[in-house]
């Protein structure tokens, strides 16, 4: 008499491996003038910062409202933090 087959087991929902963040020294992160806390940007060197910007508000930035941090296609394979701020800053409409 055959063995009964196995029953499928449900898949585990897919997960995304948290992405990196991006570090401020970061080449790229350096060019643009990116700080993970657009509190700390450099006002006098950043003449274009608008009090209130940051990654959250962008047109660029991936994540939803309530991250802490999402994507950003300045800087792929990598996280910015919501609260950060970089020269490429535009308000999201």
């Amino acid at each position: 008499m055959a063995e009964p087959a196995p029953t499928a087991t449900p898949a585990a929902p897919a997960t995304s491996a948290k992405m990196p963040l991006v570090d401020a020294k970061d080449p790229q992160a350096l060019a643009l003038g990116y700080v993970s806390d657009a509190a700390q940007v450099d006002k006098a060197k950043y003449k274009t910062f608008v009090a209130g910007s940051h990654c959250a508000t962008c047109a660029l930035y991936q994540g939803q409202a309530s991250d802490t941090e999402g994507g950003c296609p300045l800087f792929p394979g990598k996280h910015v933090a919501a609260k950060g701020w970089c020269s490429a800053w535009a308000k999201k409409a």
